[in-house]
């Protein structure tokens, strides 16, 4: 366990709330501990759930508490170990997290200690996933940005909401020696920093569903005159999602997580909370033409995961799909639909338009986080984990 000087929390209704002054300490704790503190907060990433870390049995992984001077736990962190070939050292990973409070007088009350802990652990570099909101663009303002011939990316459109807090905690990361990964870094691909939400609060599914640009519309009438049903699935419809979700990565150029990915997946989530993930179906005729997999922590529910034939496209089942997501998001409380990750580019030859111009159907916003940052506890280790990672592909 390691201390340092900070500002003592406290968790209420609405998240972690700052109190006055107190001296933060960081250990490990068991995953019962740390889902029971993420239960407390309004909404939290599900890649810091402890569920997560036996998922990726690739790392291995570490829930971490963050106490104050009375012992209480006022922050939780999962944190995913990959190891350097041939050499017990590791990068650190808490993807979208930890879950602290961001918006700290000094964020270094609550890195410092993370970083003294980890290095005793033997990581050689951390990435954390800051999931404060920068910018937000909606969708009326995406639509004439990529319309607008002197935009080429999203950042050079002016936002409709601007976080400048965010500029304060980019500014102090900095000072206390962490970095911004560059997008072509080898070990990158972690968590998008823009992201697609679609606000749920105080909303009907009539409002939404108006909210909703016109071809959107359209191809859920036109799924629900084609005789498209979605129902809900279950583990043993896996086989039947992973059979189109290959084709899908064959016509889309991405390679497929193996079947087992999928059902280790569902059976470690659903283990932890028996409505965190589910598995949606949509079948034209008896044909099963499109499946998605859903993920649900507090009031956020996240797309994560699509699939669909290429017979039978012009039946709509992915929009059928995301429409039958989006109101069972809604009925189950959630204030926001996220569509996940969107990149910047907004040019016409961009070969990522078609996706945000997808997700600007929905009428809902893209969301800048913080996002990513490393920092280098031994910086040649961290170099050559970088170049190994790259020539991994």
């Amino acid at each position: 366990m390691v201390g340092i000087s900070g500002r003592k929390q406290t968790v209420e209704a609405g998240g972690v709330a700052t109190v006055p002054s107190a001296r933060l300490t960081v250990r490990t704790i068991g995953s019962e501990q740390h889902l029971s503190f993420v239960r407390t907060l309004p909404s939290a990433s599900f890649l810091q759930t402890p569920a997560w870390g036996a998922v990726k049995r690739e790392w291995r992984h570490e829930s971490l508490g963050w106490f104050d001077a009375d012992d209480t736990l006022v922050g939780v962190g999962l944190v995913l170990y990959r190891q350097l070939p041939k050499v017990k050292r590791y990068l650190a990973y808490l993807p979208e997290g930890p879950l602290i409070d961001w918006a700290a007088d000094d964020i270094g009350d609550w890195l410092d200690p993370l970083a003294e802990h980890l290095r005793s652990s033997g990581a050689f570099g951390i990435r954390i996933g800051c999931p404060m909101v920068v910018r937000r663009w909606h969708a009326p303002t995406i639509k004439a940005a990529i319309a607008d011939e002197r935009i080429a990316r999203l950042s050079q459109a002016l936002p409709d909401e601007t976080n400048h807090d965010a500029t304060r905690l980019r500014n102090r990361l900095r000072d206390l020696g962490w970095r911004p990964p560059n997008e072509d870094e080898g070990f990158a691909a972690g968590q998008p920093r823009f992201v697609f939400q679609l606000p749920l609060a105080g909303k009907t599914p009539d409002e939404l569903l108006a909210g909703m640009n016109q071809l959107w519309r359209r191809n859920i009438k036109k799924a629900a005159k084609a005789g498209v049903t979605v129902s809900r699935g279950t583990v043993a419809d896996l086989p039947a999602f992973h059979r189109i979700y290959v084709e899908t990565a064959e016509r889309d150029g991405f390679t497929p997580r193996p079947l087992d990915y999928f059902e280790q997946m569902f059976a470690t989530l659903l283990a932890e909370d028996d409505d965190r993930i589910r598995l949606y179906l949509a079948h034209h005729e008896g044909d099963l033409v499109a499946a998605t997999t859903w993920v649900r922590v507090g009031g956020h529910a996240w797309y994560t995961y699509g699939a669909s034939t290429t017979a039978k496209r012009d039946v709509r089942g992915s929009n059928a799909t995301q429409w039958r997501m989006i109101t069972d998001a809604l009925a189950a409380k959630a204030t926001v639909y996220d569509l996940r990750g969107i990149t910047e580019g907004l040019e016409s030859d961009d070969p990522h338009l078609g996706l945000i111009q997808f997700k600007v159907g929905t009428g809902g916003e893209a969301v800048e986080y913080v996002g990513e940052w490393d920092l280098p506890l031994n910086p040649l280790i961290y170099a050559a984990f970088d170049i190994y990672m790259r020539r991994r592909g």
